[in-house]
């Protein structure tokens, strides 16, 4: 495998021996037919020629799988450009809210469950300080983001939390932090854990895992999970807009790996770079075995539907047009500029950073379509252990 080379190429050279002895569920097997086609002839496309100089190149479809880290740009850029309308002029905070690992087991057999009960506890912790007059006395406004893993790719369950300094209150004023900070991590820490536990003893009997069929097996996993404090952590505020959004985008979209973090292979190991937050986030080389790569790879392939990003508060669905207008009446904020729709050729320039439409060959020419590649046939089921 050549330097540099990514996620797609070691399904295509070191999936056969994984697919032996592994079964994928449906949402994997999807997943893994994308990333593997996303650019080549199987998902079709077309020619284009040059009307210059002649020349032809062959431009073949994305597969658009947010699992794979060739569509993540387009589809980043894509969601900000829809949240600039929606951020308020005031300082914004970056909260972290972790599990503990003591429950990755649970989320192996039904993540689906267990990941949407974390959503609905951070949600009801930050909703319960926000609405606390002691902290804000109001409605807040705030994004949360589901990451399942680590550097390594071990599962490492946790949601970022981006959350507008102040809140709405029922009068139509809005209320700042009091204090320089949101909210006291310890405390938010504590309401969490206890939202949570509280949830997924509720949700027990939806839960496929043999720690829920045992009474013994399920005391034992909850006085582990009392024992210890929960991770919340806060950093610092966030600068205006610009700064917020620049900050979002690294978190949004991102998949497991990145193919610009695959370095290669030394026959059958994959080496990939990490950072190693044990000595101050210096990056070094990790080396794992092709299959260990693809298997820790498949941990994080959400449940069909599932939606990783969520909003809250003033930025929920129901009422969020007329919720941002009265926020921005109280902050004395003007609405925003109407968004300006991109066209394709821009959109393709900038973010790309090409004159995508213009020939490299001549340099004096632009590309059209002349030809359409219909797709592959889709083949049989990725073939598992008998």
């Amino acid at each position: 495998m050549a330097h540099g080379a990514g996620l797609a190429d070691i399904l295509r050279n070191h999936g056969q021996p994984y697919l032996a002895s592994h079964t994928l569920s449906a949402v994997q097997e999807k997943a893994w037919r994308a990333i593997v086609a996303c650019r080549t002839p199987l998902l079709g496309g077309h020619v284009e020629c040059c009307d210059h100089c002649g020349v032809l190149r062959h431009v073949y479809h994305s597969c658009r799988n947010r699992h794979c880290p060739q569509c993540q740009t387009r589809a980043k850029e894509a969601w900000l450009a829809a949240r600039r309308r929606e951020l308020l002029p005031v300082p914004y905070f970056h909260l972290v809210f972790t599990l503990p690992h003591a429950l990755n087991g649970l989320a192996g057999g039904d993540s689906r469950t267990l990941y949407a009960l974390l959503f609905g506890a951070v949600a009801d912790t930050l909703d319960e300080f926000a609405a606390n007059p002691r902290w804000l006395g109001g409605t807040p406004s705030y994004t949360l983001v589901l990451h399942t893993w680590k550097q390594d790719m071990g599962r490492h369950i946790h949601v970022h939390a981006l959350v507008a300094g102040g809140a709405l209150t029922a009068g139509g004023e809005w209320v700042a932090p009091k204090r320089g900070f949101l909210f006291p991590v310890r405390a938010l820490s504590r309401v969490f854990r206890g939202k949570f536990l509280d949830a997924l003893d509720a949700a027990r009997g939806r839960i496929r895992h043999d720690a829920a069929k045992s009474d013994a097996a399920w005391h034992g996993l909850f006085a582990a999970l009392r024992r210890h404090d929960w991770v919340v952590y806060a950093k610092q505020p966030l600068g205006g807009p610009a700064q917020v959004l620049e900050y979002l985008s690294r978190y949004t979209h991102r998949v497991a790996i990145s193919n610009e973090r695959i370095l290669g292979m030394d026959g059958t190991t994959i080496r990939f770079r990490v950072r190693d937050s044990a000595h101050g986030n210096r990056k070094r080389v990790m080396r794992v075995e092709a299959g260990e790569f693809i298997g820790r790879f498949l941990l994080h392939v959400l449940p069909k539907g599932f939606k990783r990003i969520r909003h809250y508060g003033l930025l929920g669905p129901a009422h969020k047009a007329a919720n941002l207008a009265a926020a921005r009446a109280a902050l004395e904020a003007p609405a925003p500029d109407p968004v300006v729709v991109e066209s394709v050729e821009a959109f393709m320039r900038r973010v790309a950073s090409i004159e995508w439409l213009c020939c490299p060959h001549c340099r004096e020419g632009r590309f059209g379509v002349v030809a359409v590649i219909p797709p592959a046939e889709r083949g049989p089921p990725l073939r598992g252990p008998p």
